[in-house]
């Protein structure tokens, strides 16, 4: 019995979701034992982990339950599958990252690890994007905000990161020239990874579904 594509579609979109944030996950581990720097949220999780204890994973976790909580009583409506998903399986790939990469201490390294946590991160946010299996726990919380007090989403975003900095830096978290890096980098790389993932995932699915109508 041959599985119908509509089913073996849905079962690659989630695959490939699984996948890009398996791989932004590693970005952001790189990032983060590189110790030039991270990501504004990355830093908030550093800082509340010294703080707090637990583990980076773990504060992403319960960030992301917070902002979801939120975004469910902005939206009076549940986050889709695909926020959830979002939340714990970053909080588990980046402490399984965070356990098997060894933390840098030779500027050159530094620098190469950070680079290429960039580009993997921003590559891996392009890659689960592309199958719309639903926004993460941040973009929920920013699309509600856009949509209920009427400013951009790049606005919002804006006041999201420098507020969520701010926190972190406060807390301890590692604000460098990493910090700045990722923040003027991060939206070109983003871009770019998404318009080349989207394209291949419609067009696979394109190809999917004439081979379901020719069988």
């Amino acid at each position: 019995m041959i599985l119908g594509m509509n089913t073996a579609g849905r079962t690659f979109r989630w695959l490939v979701f699984a996948a890009g944030l398996m791989i932004m996950s590693l970005g952001v581990s790189l990032m983060i034992r590189a110790q030039l720097g991270s990501a504004p949220w990355d830093v908030l999780h550093i800082g509340l982990m010294q703080q707090f204890g637990l583990t980076v994973g773990t504060w992403t976790v319960i960030m992301g339950f917070l902002l979801l909580a939120v975004s469910t009583v902005l939206t009076k409506t549940l986050p889709q599958m695909g926020a959830w998903l979002n939340m714990l399986l970053v909080g588990a790939f980046v402490d399984m990252f965070l356990i098997l990469i060894p933390a840098a201490d030779i500027l050159f390294v530094q620098s190469l690890m950070l680079l290429a946590g960039i580009l993997i991160m921003g590559f891996g946010i392009g890659v689960y994007i592309s199958p719309r299996c639903g926004a993460g726990p941040r973009d929920s919380v920013m699309l509600a905000l856009s949509e209920k007090t009427g400013a951009t989403v790049a606005r919002v975003r804006i006041y999201m990161e420098v507020l969520v900095l701010a926190a972190g830096w406060l807390l301890g978290g590692p604000v460098f020239i990493g910090t700045i890096l990722f923040s003027l980098t991060i939206g070109h790389v983003t871009g770019f990874s998404l318009r080349l993932c989207s394209t291949w995932m419609d067009r696979f699915m394109e190809r999917g579904m004439r081979l379901e109508n020719i069988n």
